[in-house]
């Protein structure tokens, strides 16, 4: 059976093959592939990256291997009048035919790009092969010795900027000697000086003042290079000084032709403009004044322009501004899939955006949620409801005592309180959760980070019932197993402390946190004396709190083939400890494996910990979590056309316990025996996206199993077993 579906999907793709050429006329040739090799390789030349440089390529090929856009074109009948024809072309590629022209202008724009990268006395070769009406194109780059600036020199023509600038020192130059002679490195110097200029007061002052001459010096590969900074020319061609502007009077104004008021406070337009009066202009304060104001939600656009004063050197600063409508209500229905079980969810949330007129965010959200559980037995009621209400208010700016003013207006930040309540009816029990929190968020617009930290973040867990069938089979037994079990379904407090950082700069993507719980409280019950329940723990309220630390992170690292083709790599490692008044981790708190973002060969929550082997799948929710979690992963991911695309992945990873559970044997994690606990699964991806958001499609099939240490189980991949090993996903948003 295996090989019949090996030679199908063989003969497929010799059929994709043989039909390619059907629609390239005699005479022509399809081209089939385009290289851009280096001939030597040389440091500084990336010949895929100079690829984007060749005008023509071939049709598009699905993860970077089958033309099926061309096969689909391929199958279509050449009488245009049937609809199927007309389908098939429109959703396929024609033949891309090979065209001499661009080649040889290809050919031009790899030396032009090579000598801006500072091989001036680059070569481009292009040899092409055909072969049955199918042509491949190489570039040969023949980049020689890079030219290097031997001495630099800045001639400033206007000397008050000669002045400002001081570039007369070393120090003070962009430009240093013995670095690469390239567009890059000069174009970089023109735009230094251009927006020290332009925070210093010249209003219309561009780079295209700046200009080089350049001198090689002969037998060498050096270049003796001056930099002329020109004076400006009036209407009649004199030159003259630049101009230096301070700023005479700033106003504001509604945008919004319908309606002249400004619906904010004038104390909170004032903060977010950088713009001042009587000192020199400066792009700098301009776009900070249009980044803090672009992230008011009660804002919408803003519009800043200057008015030059006749026979002065001052600006007047108007500053536009439209506002959103305050308030707002939307309503959002969804599907839930639950370890199988389905259900339907819906959302009401209202938001005020300018609540204070001072662009704070209010919003209210009401949720309601039901899922039909399978599987139970025993029990009454086999449905899922859950309500939660939800409110956060948060303040565009620090509400926080002895921060300066400059600290203020130089990072975008935001202070939130929130309040929630969670309603949670299952057939087991019935769970009820009270939150409260306050929080800062904040990041450097000069810079990829972002931060936040939780100063206070308190949970409340209440159960308020609990089945006589789930307690007399789970929770009134004595065995360490129901002792894990009980700490999960007794009432509890969590008091933690928390602090997080992002870091993204669309290659590298790091994300860390930490938390830790309950030390305040566990400081305040030694010096108070709080009172003990019977199991020893400290209570407050008469409720025993949580004590536990807590440290996650993820790193990704993105690796561009090219626009439609990626390469992801993605490691995530957390741990967590409980300490003092907590002998296991709060349930919230736990690690899970498997699922649509950890390795996807197992469905959620059904993985580890360790080489643990599940013994009643009616509680293995709780048996299959752990202290510590693991997640490798690779995916290269492709676009194939319209709104879809394609990822190949390989998952790794597993969760383990700290502590040696007798009701979790083998899911303990040991140094020296880890690396043969890492589940690995492998598979295919689909996904639509709609720019807004992404619907995810992913199948995964097991390739080794740590809960097996030998035989075909433990191997799946060589002895696959579909019913056995194979994991649907689906899911919104990428998995890392």
């Amino acid at each position: 059976m295996r090989l019949r579906y090996i030679f199908m999907m063989l003969a497929g793709l010799l059929f994709c093959a043989c039909s390619e050429t059907k629609y390239v006329p005699e005479g022509e040739y399809l081209l089939n592939h385009v290289y851009v090799k280096s001939e030597p390789k040389t440091k500084g030349v990336n010949p895929s990256e100079l690829k984007s440089y060749v005008r023509q390529h071939g049709n598009s090929r699905w993860l970077s291997a089958i033309k099926v856009p061309l096969a689909t074109y391929s199958l279509s009948g050449r009488d245009t009048t049937k609809w199927m024809n007309r389908i098939l072309r429109s959703v396929g590629e024609a033949p891309v035919l090979y065209d001499s022209i661009s080649t040889r202008r290809s050919m031009e724009d790899l030396q032009a790009q090579l000598v801006n990268m500072g091989f001036l006395r680059a070569s481009v070769d292009a040899m092409t092969r055909s072969k049955k009406k199918k042509m491949d194109v190489t570039y040969l780059l023949h980049p020689g010795e890079p030219y290097h600036i031997r001495n630099v020199s800045y001639v400033i023509q206007d000397s008050l900027i000669a002045d400002l600038l001081q570039l007369d020192q070393p120090d003070r130059r962009g430009l240093k000697s013995g670095i690469l002679f390239n567009v890059e490195n000069l174009d970089a110097e023109r735009k230094r000086i251009t927006r020290l200029l332009t925070n210093m007061g010249y209003y219309r002052f561009n780079k295209e003042y700046i200009t080089y001459l350049a001198d090689s010096v002969a037998g060498t590969k050096e270049i003796d290079l001056v930099l002329v900074l020109r004076k400006q020319r009036d209407s009649e061609g004199v030159e003259k000084a630049h101009e230096r502007y301070k700023v005479r009077d700033i106003r504001y104004a509604s945008g919004d032709p319908e309606d002249t008021t400004i619906h904010l406070r004038p104390g909170v337009l004032r903060k977010n403009t950088f713009v001042r009066k009587q000192d020199y202009y400066s792009s700098d304060d301009l776009q900070n004044t249009y980044t803090h104001f672009g992230r008011l939600g009660a804002v919408r656009y803003t519009n800043i322009s200057w008015q030059e004063l006749p026979d002065s050197n001052q600006l007047d600063c108007l500053i536009q501004i439209s506002t959103n409508k305050p308030s707002a209500i939307s309503f959002q229905p969804e599907g839930t899939n639950t370890a199988g079980d389905l259900g339907v969810a819906a959302s009401l949330t209202y938001q005020n955006r300018n609540l204070f007129k001072g662009a704070e965010n209010l919003s209210i959200e009401l949720r309601g949620a039901y899922e039909a559980i399978k599987g139970l037995e025993g029990y009454s009621n086999h449905n899922f409801q859950e309500y939660s209400l939800e409110t956060k208010l948060s303040f565009p700016r620090f509400i926080l005592p002895f921060i300066s003013s400059n600290i203020r207006r130089r990072i975008l930040a935001t202070s939130e309180v929130s309040l929630s309540y969670d309603l949670q009816n299952r057939p087991e029990f019935h769970r009820r959760v009270l939150s409260a929190g306050w929080r800062y968020k904040w990041s450097d617009p000069r810079h990829h980070d972002r931060y936040r930290i939780d100063m206070l973040d308190l949970n409340y867990i209440s159960m308020p019932w609990i089945s006589e069938t789930f307690k007399k089979e789970y929770l009134d037994d004595t065995n360490s197993r129901n002792a894990i079990l009980r700490y999960n379904y007794e009432n509890l407090f969590i008091m933690k402390f928390g602090v997080g950082y992002i870091y993204n700069n669309g290659i590298i993507a790091i994300k860390a946190n930490a938390e830790t719980a309950g030390n305040l409280l566990g400081l305040a019950s030694k010096i108070f004396g709080f009172h003990r329940n019977a199991d020893g723990k400290y209570t407050f309220l008469d409720i025993a709190y949580a004590q536990y630390v807590r440290f996650d992170l993820d790193v990704t690292r993105n690796i561009m083939f090219s626009y439609n083709n990626q390469l992801v790599f993605h490691a995530g490692l957390g741990v967590a400890y409980p300490y003092g008044n907590s002998t296991i981790l709060p349930f919230e708190k736990r690690y899970f494996s498997g699922g649509a973002n950890s390795v996807r060969g197992w469905s959620v929550r059904s993985l580890g910990p360790g080489k643990y082997v599940s013994r009643d799948g009616r509680i293995d929710f709780i048996n299959q979590t752990g202290d510590m979690k693991m997640d490798f992963n690779v995916e290269y991911r492709a676009h194939l056309f319209w709104k879809l695309g394609a990822a190949l992945f390989v998952d790794a990873g597993n969760i383990w316990t700290l502590r040696n559970y007798d009701d979790q044997p083998g899911g303990q994690f040991k140094l020296s025996e880890f690396w043969n606990q890492l589940a690995v699964s492998y598979g295919l991806g689909f996904r639509f996206n709609f720019d807004y958001f992404i619907l995810r499609f992913d199948m995964g099939m097991k390739a080794v199993n740590p809960a097996y240490e030998e035989g075909d189980e433990h191997y799946p991949i060589a002895h696959p077993k579909f019913s056995r090993d194979f994991a649907f996903h689906f899911a919104v948003g990428l998995p890392f």
